[in-house]
């Protein structure tokens, strides 16, 4: 049997890790689409470095594109197997993937247009709509805690890791050559404590895991603060200034958390009367596929749901799907906070609503989670005097503010009480994927300490025997 690492390994997005048995099947954990690579994107989206018609399983940690998003085109270039997830993780990443066909049909007919006036061949997107939805028939849906055998030799089974609904920790059992190899993978840990969903479960003793690194290096500051927060950041720009405060958030997660934050402000009496928008479809769609599936969240959020049965909705929320409706924001004078996607603000409508709030002081973009370095978040967190912004020069006037207590990914203390269940005599090896090099290489070292004796950091398509 032997593992290798085709994504996330030294990057932070595109995750798949091939298990290869020595009768000849392969799972594939995780079928991630790389985002934000640089000139590196294409190559790695493009390249599986494996034949996707010899994959028999893909089990899918979670939603996130970049762990969902190259599904459909594993589908379109010859996967026949099935797709192990949860059923939060199905509903997800169908409108995930479906999304992510229309971004891409989009950008493409865009590009050949520019492509065609050069004299250039045009280009193809990875997937379109149609694939997508060939993917989604391969969805297989397994319950978490449930144990079942997707091959003679194949136990699989799901453990709750927080982070977004849905998300798990894959535990593989393995017979071959008649001994057992447990396989524990994180795909992305949530946070303990988390003001909506479960904290991450404790699994069964592996014999090798793989695990994600992405606050490796880094500690947050406390949970239940960045209510809090958002207040302080809604009076200062649009109460005292007068003006907008821009969120880029993710669809799913980010989302929801801010709009819990917001109706926590409202059920204490302290939620500033402005106007509150949420601009973007997709957004609309995952909330509400969040409420469905109450099984991921806290005892706090069910308590508080006997007597708010909605607790993502508040006065003042108004969910904007209309193209127009939106553009019509950015000529509103009026105090408002915009919640939109993009997180990194790289597309999507957020970019466009920076671009129109830049440049005036009265106003604030606030970032509330990672951002990948050569994303426009990213530059905007380092608070630069001009920024480019869909080729147009801007002076960058309006305040930069960040709120890291938001991140859904697990810091350096989460992910070692997410280990704590592990025995680390009895853990042959841990690869750490799902992070930047050097955070890699500072959360390798706080592993050894505790105890890991073999941790190591995989290279792209690097092949690892597990004997």
């Amino acid at each position: 049997m032997k593992i290798t690492f085709h994504g996330a390994a030294g990057h932070v997005t595109g995750s798949k890790h091939l298990i290869s048995l020595t009768n000849g099947k392969k799972i594939l954990l995780d079928c991630g689409m790389s985002q934000g690579e640089g000139e590196d994107t294409e190559p790695l989206n493009n390249d599986w470095g494996f034949n996707p018609k010899d994959i028999n399983h893909i089990v899918l940690s979670h939603a996130h594109i970049d762990h969902s998003g190259l599904i459909p085109k594993l589908v379109k270039d010859g996967f026949r197997g099935r797709v192990w997830a949860t059923s939060g993780t199905a509903d997800l990443s169908e409108i995930l993937l479906l999304n992510s066909a229309e971004i891409q049909t989009s950008d493409v007919r865009f590009i050949n247009k520019r492509r065609a006036k050069e004299n250039k061949p045009p280009i193809e997107p990875l997937y379109n709509e149609e694939d997508a939805r060939k993917a989604i028939q391969h969805f297989e849906v397994l319950d978490y805690n449930e144990s079942r055998k997707i091959e003679e030799d194949i136990e699989l089974q799901f453990f709750n890791v927080g982070h977004i609904v849905g998300a798990v920790t894959v535990f593989l059992t393995i017979k071959e050559n008649g001994g057992y190899t447990r396989i524990a993978y994180s795909g992305d840990v949530g946070r303990y404590g988390d003001p909506i969903l479960k904290s991450p479960q404790r699994f069964p003793q592996a014999d090798f895991v793989i695990i994600e690194s992405t606050y490796g290096d880094k500690l947050h500051q406390e949970v239940d603060t960045y209510a809090n927060e958002l207040k302080r950041h809604i009076e200062e720009t649009c109460m005292g200034k007068g003006g907008k405060l821009i969120i880029p958030a993710f669809s799913v997660g980010r989302t929801q958390e801010l709009l819990f934050g917001l109706n926590e402000l409202e059920e204490n009496g302290v939620l500033p009367p402005i106007k509150y928008y949420v601009d973007s479809p997709l957004s609309i769609e995952a909330t509400e596929i969040v409420k469905r599936h109450t099984e991921c969240f806290n005892k706090s959020v069910i308590r508080l749901m006997r007597f708010d049965p909605d607790p993502f909705e508040f006065k003042g929320l108004r969910y904007v799907k209309d193209v127009e409706e939106s553009k019509s924001l950015n000529g509103k004078h009026d105090p408002c906070v915009i919640i939109s996607a993009s997180g990194m603000a790289d597309a999507g409508r957020v970019k466009h609503h920076i671009l129109n709030n830049i440049e005036n002081k009265r106003n604030t973009i606030m970032l509330v989670g990672y951002c990948e370095p050569n994303s426009l978040g990213a530059r905007l967190k380092q608070r630069p005097e001009e920024v480019t912004i869909f080729g147009e020069r801007l002076k960058v006037s309006a305040d930069i503010r960040t709120i890291d207590s938001m991140s859904a990914h697990a810091d350096y203390d989460d992910l070692s009480q997410y280990l704590a269940c592990q025995d680390p005599e009895r853990v042959k090896r841990i690869f750490i994927v799902h992070g930047e090099p050097e955070v890699q290489e500072a959360f390798r070292k706080r592993l050894i300490k505790k105890g890991f004796d073999d941790v190591h950091i995989p290279k792209m398509h690097e092949e690892i025997g597990l004997g």
